[in-house]
């Protein structure tokens, strides 16, 4: 807050210690990847290294499984169009991905709670297939049925068919605005005011999208990058707290900039869930209490501070 003037936080807003806010506000690029618990691991990535960086991830880890001949359980945002790059990976160095098995973390849905279906051009399951599966030679790819996305007749048993494998060995995503990892909305009715420990053991569901959420989604390129919330569904299914607290490893990659500038939504919020108090109100402060693997672009570990000086249109 400006000198002199004090005030609120909107009430609408899930998270409203001002206080943690500003600890948060105030984490210099120069301690951000500071943590006492040393099984959540900051890094700071270059801007121009991070989509390597991911796609090598990712390839990682699917070839060394497949060289070891060991099953390998992956739990995957959508939409990423970097995926292509890791199919071109899969093909160039022939690896077999026979034992591969993949669950995107959510989908869109109706006002009614209907899932959106593959074939809708921004479902997740249709990205996931199209920008990755389908790019992959036919004898190096999965079988079909275990590229795995939520739908209407698997979300009551979702949950179950990742625990039934094992759980996954890596959640890979980023933190949303509102803090939530999947479509885990702090402030929906799906997820009401519970203890910490009780929320951890939620598993997936039908999630009304919060106004965060929605005005998040609007700036993306499948929905024109134009802020248009009339495109946007107005729910979604989603895994809960239990998937991701189950996997072995948890992935969050964050580096969303408008434009190439150091303007992003990102910057606070990843400041808050890895250096704030752990709690259902931040879902993904929750990666702060299990083995971790935060990456953070160069341009949003910079320092917050407000710009006194600027014209909306130079």
């Amino acid at each position: 807050m400006l000198k002199g003037f004090s005030y609120q936080m909107a009430r609408w807003l899930p998270f409203r210690d001002q206080d943690a806010c500003r600890r948060a506000r105030e984490v210099r690029k120069q301690d951000i990847t500071r943590h006492p618990n040393p099984d959540f691991r900051i890094q700071v990535v270059p801007d121009d290294d991070f989509p390597f960086r991911l796609v090598a991830e990712i390839f990682g880890r699917i070839k060394q499984a497949a060289d070891e001949g060991r099953r390998l359980v992956l739990i995957v945002p959508q939409p990423e169009p970097l995926y292509t790059r890791v199919a071109y990976l899969i093909n160039r160095f022939r690896v077999d991905c026979r034992n591969l098995y993949t669950f995107d973390m959510d989908e869109y849905a109706d006002q009614d709670g209907n899932i959106a279906p593959e074939t809708w051009p921004n479902s997740f399951l249709h990205n996931m297939k199209n920008n990755f599966f389908r790019r992959i030679d036919r004898e190096l790819r999965p079988p079909e049925s275990q590229i795995m996305g939520l739908t209407n007749a698997n979300l009551r048993d979702y949950g179950k068919m990742i625990a039934d494998l094992g759980g996954a060995d890596v959640c890979y995503g980023g933190i949303g605005w509102s803090g939530h990892l999947a479509f885990i909305e702090p402030g929906s009715e799906a997820y009401p005011p519970m203890d910490l420990n009780e929320w951890k053991m939620l598993g997936p569901r039908i999630v009304e999208l919060t106004p965060f959420t929605i005005l998040q989604g609007v700036l993306g390129p499948e929905f024109g990058q134009s802020g248009d919330w009339s495109w946007y569904p107005p729910k979604a299914a989603t895994i809960g707290p239990a998937e991701i607290v189950g996997a072995k490893l948890r992935s969050s990659w964050n580096g969303f900039r408008l434009g190439g500038s150091l303007t992003s939504w990102q910057r606070f919020i990843i400041r808050l869930a890895a250096h704030g108090p752990v709690t259902p109100l931040v879902p993904a402060s929750v990666l702060q209490t299990l083995p971790s693997e935060l990456y953070i672009a160069e341009s949003l570990a910079e320092d917050i501070r407000p710009a006194t000086e600027f014209s909306w249109y130079d």
